[in-house]
């Protein structure tokens, strides 16, 4: 009776404790209501100490998880001023707490159910977001429909949830292939119908990736779609001539919508081809345009040259770098002593995660960030996970066009998410020894 007692207990904390995660995964992303969700969540964790487990086996995956902060700590005396390299250790705090307090949890986290609200709630919230803004902005969905600067309403939308375009889209993203994984696994399983709420989460979450509209967020779905169905339906051998009809019409559902989105809004296409990848000459001479802010300034061409001058300014500390809290005054330093004035006006970061840490930490920093990816690929492997095998390759990806370690909308992300992901795996493998 006492142990049927424990049991419900136990099984009561579990529950609850998924549902905290699954509300925090699905809106954190709103930094204000997100930071304030990560207090709750802290708390709620202090409160129930007693239920963590510290096992030595897991020691190694929390470090790992938690490389950012540690080259933070190792390297803090590198920075000109101490008390702003504590600000940035502090920034990252999250990739110590997460993996710290969810992986000692003593139980396996249900990972679908965790999607399945996370689901719900995160699209809920950017459909509601996105009637808001359509009532308070109609001129610019107005220029939208006629074509007119179509960067500006997805970069605006984003700005109106308090995120950044880039973090907003990566989030959607993997929004997209958590409905498609849902979707696919509910109809292969549980042999489910296609027509309910989760294609209709499916292709909402779709349309809402087009309307922000970042190049490499698209891509990225596109190819978790194409990592879900493969390692759904082949890899796990459940494949039939009723799973190839089913693969048939998904991808004609995203074409359909993808096609249709292009027809009505046609810049897409020339977006993606010609003015991607033009002036890809002009690297390094980007002030030889009459109007670099009009022309270029959220264009492939910009993005390379200041990866060059990243990349040449590391060269001069390449063992130990510049210092968390300088990296981003001395590649403004750089743009200074190489002349390139429109890149010192606007101060732009590295935009690109590894540049960032070669800069900052040298050669330590950049093996730190491979050994932090690399791992979330392990446990993607080890898991068999689609969703965990997208998400090390989300990783692996944006952080190659952007620096989602020293965001709050990245940070929380990556450490969240693969703190989830680590707990499903170690304590599966505990629990069986």
């Amino acid at each position: 009776m006492f142990l049927n007692l424990t049991n419900k207990i136990t099984d009561s904390y579990s529950s609850k404790y998924e549902y905290a995660i699954a509300i925090l995964a699905s809106l954190m992303v709103y930094r204000e209501l997100g930071t304030m969700l990560i207090l709750v969540f802290i708390t709620l964790n202090l409160i129930f100490y007693k239920k963590l487990e510290f096992n030595s086996k897991k020691l190694l995956p929390i470090a790992i998880i938690a490389i950012p902060i540690i080259l933070d700590l190792f390297f803090l005396w590198n920075n000109e001023e101490l008390s702003e390299g504590l600000k940035h250790l502090e920034k990252r705090l999250s990739f110590f707490i997460f993996p710290l307090l969810i992986i000692s949890q003593p139980f396996s986290i249900n990972l679908r159910k965790i999607l399945k609200i996370y689901s719900v709630i995160f699209c809920g919230s950017l459909f509601m977001l996105l009637v808001r803004f359509i009532v308070e902005n109609p001129e610019l969905i107005r220029k939208y429909i006629e074509g007119v600067d179509l960067w500006e309403m997805g970069y605006a939308f984003a700005s109106s949830t308090s995120v950044h375009a880039p973090a907003l889209n990566m989030h959607v993203s993997f929004l997209v292939i958590v409905n498609m994984y849902l979707l696919v696994t509910h109809f292969i399983y549980q042999k489910g119908r296609i027509l309910n709420y989760r294609l209709i989460l499916f292709v909402g979450s779709i349309l809402m990736l087009l309307i922000i509209n970042t190049r490499l967020a698209i891509a990225n779905a596109l190819i978790g779609i194409l990592l879900v169905l493969f390692n759904e339906v082949y890899i796990k051998k459940v494949s039939s001539k009723k799973m190839n009809s089913f693969i048939a019409g998904i991808g004609l559902i995203f074409f359909i919508v993808l096609f249709g989105f292009i027809k009505v809004f046609p810049y897409i296409t020339e977006k993606y081809t010609s003015v991607t990848f033009a002036h890809v000459d002009k690297i390094g001479q980007l002030d030889e345009f009459e109007n670099p802010e009009g022309e270029i300034f959220n264009s492939l061409v910009t993005r390379l040259s200041i990866w060059k001058t990243a990349w040449d300014r590391a060269q001069n500390d390449l063992l130990i770098g510049v210092g968390a809290a300088d990296g981003k005054h001395e590649l403004n330093q750089a743009y200074i002593d190489t002349n390139q004035i429109f890149l010192q006006k606007y101060k732009f970061p590295t935009h690109n995660q590894y540049l960032d840490y070669l800069l900052k930490f040298g050669i330590f920093g950049l093996l730190g960030l491979l050994i932090f990816i690399f791992y979330s690929f392990w446990i993607g492997w080890k898991l068999n996970s689609s969703i965990a095998l997208f998400f090390s390759f989300l990783c692996f990806a944006s952080n190659l066009t952007d620096d989602f370690f020293i965001r709050y909308d990245g940070i929380t992300f990556f450490a969240l998410w693969l703190s989830i992901f680590t707990n499903i795996y170690w304590n599966t493998l505990l629990n069986k020894d």
